[in-house]
């Protein structure tokens, strides 16, 4: 039988999790996440299979204490959290959930993007306090602007869809041009370069990698437009924080809406404060520069809840399992590990 751990495990995921593995595998639900803050007995490191968001920081330093670890089977489409040359080095497999919020994750990119043009919280912020004054919250139409799609993956697809329903002239940045996309939305392909001078609201849906950490830098964002907007539902490390603060407070750019920030799991995660002196001097430095930029007016953050739907979390759960299920016959399927 195999030996299961789920990390990360919400109330509203354990039915689902229970249900699927009660009889079948021998498992343990955890709500807290993966990281080098997690205690880790012997109950745990001899577990066959991992399950983990995002939320959790697999390093190779966690993984080298599983003795029996064949799969970790992920709760996300993303997964540059996990140590994956070490996973490559010991043949442990690991399984995405992809394809599971295009929706989810688009809508709530737009809905970012139409706060930040039109200044909803801060219009509600105000009212709270009793200041009420139109002028402070005038914003833009983002009808007849120009939406600059940083990856048109299946998530930067339906981003383009909505932006098309909302007249926006839309520019994509893509390794891979989607002849459709040019088709049914008038996407037109361009430079990264082009991309930044000519957008007046910047989406992010491109996964993290090697090669784009950081793409949104000082010189990035010294390339933008003054009135320019920047959304972020992708990943924090795709954005330089430090370059992303300066740019906001010397209005370089007008605003962001993001979901996702770089080391974010410090503002969410009370274990970090528990034991402060395990954060590298990096993180530190991260950590200070996210509770700084949610101190400016100029932007909106939330707790990287872009995916989070019922509809989303259903599909999450369903291939997850689906994934177990097929390797404990035999069948490694949405394997990253090539």
């Amino acid at each position: 039988m195999l030996k299961i751990i789920f990390f990360d495990v919400e109330d509203y995921e354990s039915d689902a999790l229970k249900k699927a593995s009660e009889g079948k595998y021998d498992y343990k639900l955890i709500n807290s996440p993966l990281n080098d803050l997690t205690e880790l007995g012997e109950e745990i490191v001899s577990a066959d299979v991992i399950s983990c968001f995002t939320t959790s920081r697999v390093t190779r330093t966690i993984l080298e204490k599983f003795v029996n670890l064949k799969l970790i089977a992920l709760r996300s489409v993303g997964f540059n959290h996990i140590d994956i040359d070490y996973c490559k080095e010991k043949n442990i497999a690991v399984e995405t959930t992809p394809n599971y919020g295009n929706k989810s994750v688009a809508e709530f990119a737009f809905g970012l993007m139409l706060d930040v043009s039109r200044k909803i919280t801060s219009a509600y912020n105000d009212l709270t306090q009793e200041v009420v004054n139109p002028h402070l919250s005038m914003g833009f139409e983002l009808g007849g602007k120009t939406i600059g799609i940083v990856g048109l993956g299946a998530i930067g697809a339906e981003m383009a869809r909505l932006a098309y329903g909302f007249d926006m002239n839309i520019l994509g940045y893509d390794i891979r041009e989607n002849v459709e996309l040019e088709k049914k939305y008038g996407v037109r392909y361009t430079t990264f370069d082009s991309l930044l001078a000519n957008s007046d609201v910047i989406s992010l849906h491109a996964p993290l990698t090697k090669d784009n950490y950081h793409i949104f830098n000082e010189e990035s964002f010294k390339k933008m437009k003054p009135s320019a907007v920047l959304i972020n539902t992708a990943r924090g490390e795709l954005v330089d924080s430090q370059a992303l603060y300066n740019a906001l407070g010397t209005g370089a750019i007008k605003g962001a809406g993001l979901d996702v920030l770089e080391f974010e799991e410090s503002l969410s995660n009370p274990d970090y404060l528990v034991d402060i002196d395990r954060l590298s001097n990096n993180s530190l430095k991260k950590t200070i520069l996210n509770t700084r930029l949610l101190k400016l007016e100029n932007v909106i953050i939330t707790p990287h809840m872009a995916y989070d739907t019922i509809e989303a979390v259903t599909r999450i759960l369903n291939t997850t399992i689906d994934n177990i299920n097929a390797f404990s016959e035999g069948r490694i399927q949405n394997n990253v590990v090539k």
